[in-house]
């Protein structure tokens, strides 16, 4: 039975609230409604769009997190860290970053968004790049989304250095994926150091 609009807007904000990052597109699968409704009812109860959303979860919870670069010089939105462990964003293509005569995305953009998440994920006020092993897997176009999954699967202490593997997708597609090699500072905490002593 099709539920009144009181009831669908009140399940619509809680199931926002639950999970911030659901798209109109969900939202309207899962009330059995019109894309256009869930904009209304967004509207009404004055949500904001996913993209705001996204920035909203991602500056309020990162700011303070990442040591290794300003939030806003990571390429994408993230919206999940783990300092020395894991890190998630997103990149939505748009006009400006697409080739004009075929709609595919510059290869530089996809680069740039995994690059910034291996930096933004080390634990460190110092994380540089020295080396990176990359492949593209399938062309991207405007309009999509590319989530970005980057994961710390080796550092060594002594060099001051962290191994990072990105991958990126399109839905469930890889189009990416990368290894890389960062230079990181040896004052880490394990060293005997706070963010207090670097400071």
């Amino acid at each position: 039975m099709r539920k009144s609009k009181k009831e669908r807007q009140s399940l619509l904000k809680q199931t926002i609230n639950d999970t911030p990052f659901i798209t109109d597109e969900e939202l309207a699968d899962k009330f059995g409604v019109s894309i256009q409704t869930v904009r209304l009812d967004r509207l009404e109860l004055s949500i904001p769009e996913l993209r705001e959303r996204i920035k909203h979860v991602a500056v309020k919870q990162l700011d303070d997190e990442v040591k290794s670069l300003p939030l806003e010089e990571v390429i994408g939105e993230i919206i999940d860290l783990e300092l020395d462990s894991s890190a998630i964003s997103i990149f939505e293509v748009k006009k400006e970053h697409v080739f004009s005569r075929n709609q595919i995305a510059r290869g530089h953009h996809l680069f740039a968004q995994a690059n910034s998440l291996a930096v933004a994920v080390i634990d460190d006020e110092l994380a540089l790049t020295a080396k990176a092993n990359i492949r593209f897997t399938r062309q991207v176009k405007e309009k999509e989304r590319v989530v970005a999954k980057a994961k710390v699967i080796h550092t060594d202490e002594e060099k001051g250095r962290t191994t990072v593997e990105v991958t990126s997708y399109v839905g469930s597609e890889l189009v990416f994926s990368g290894e890389f090699d960062m230079y990181r500072s040896k004052t880490t905490k394990k060293a005997g150091f706070s963010n207090e002593d670097r400071n």
